[in-house]
C-alpha cells in the first residue's frame, strides 16, 4: 500500500510542476507590445531580464566568425591579439510586437552582445 501511495504522490507532484511551468510560459508569451514599448522595455537589458519577462525564445543562434576572416582583418589593420572576445547571440520570438492594432510582426530578433540586448529587429518576411 505504501509503495502505491508514493507513486501516486510522485505522479501528482510531477503533474503539478508540468502544469505550473506550462501556465507560466503561456503567460510570459501572451503579452504583445507596440514597437516603442518593446524597444523601451528591452533595449540594453540582459538575457536574464528578457527571458524572465518573455520566456524562452523559439530559436537561438550564435554568431560565428567566417572562415578566412582573420586574414582579411589583418589586412585592414585589426589586431585580434589585443582585442577582447565578443559573444554575439540572437534570440527569436514569434508574434510578440504589433505594428498596427490588428497585426503583429511574424518574428522579433534580439541580438545580444556580451549578454546585453544591443539590437532589436522586427520581421514579416522570414
Amino acid at each position: 500500500m505504501q509503495l502505491n501511495l508514493n507513486k501516486t504522490v510522485k505522479v501528482l507532484l510531477a503533474t503539478v510542476v508540468f502544469v505550473s511551468a506550462s501556465i507560466s510560459s503561456v503567460n510570459a508569451a501572451s503579452t504583445t507590445y507596440t514597437e516603442d514599448q518593446f524597444l523601451t522595455n528591452f533595449s540594453g537589458k540582459t538575457k536574464k531580464v528578457i527571458s524572465g519577462k518573455l520566456g524562452a525564445p523559439f530559436k537561438k543562434e550564435l554568431s560565428v566568425k567566417p572562415a578566412g576572416a582573420s586574414g582579411f582583418l589583418g589586412k585592414v589593420g585589426a589586431d585580434e591579439k589585443n582585442s577582447k572576445r565578443v559573444n554575439v547571440e540572437m534570440w527569436y520570438y514569434k508574434n510578440l510586437v504589433k505594428y498596427d492594432p490588428k497585426h503583429t510582426y511574424k518574428e522579433t530578433e534580439i541580438t545580444f552582445v556580451n549578454d546585453k540586448a544591443m539590437n532589436i529587429a522586427f520581421f514579416n518576411n522570414r
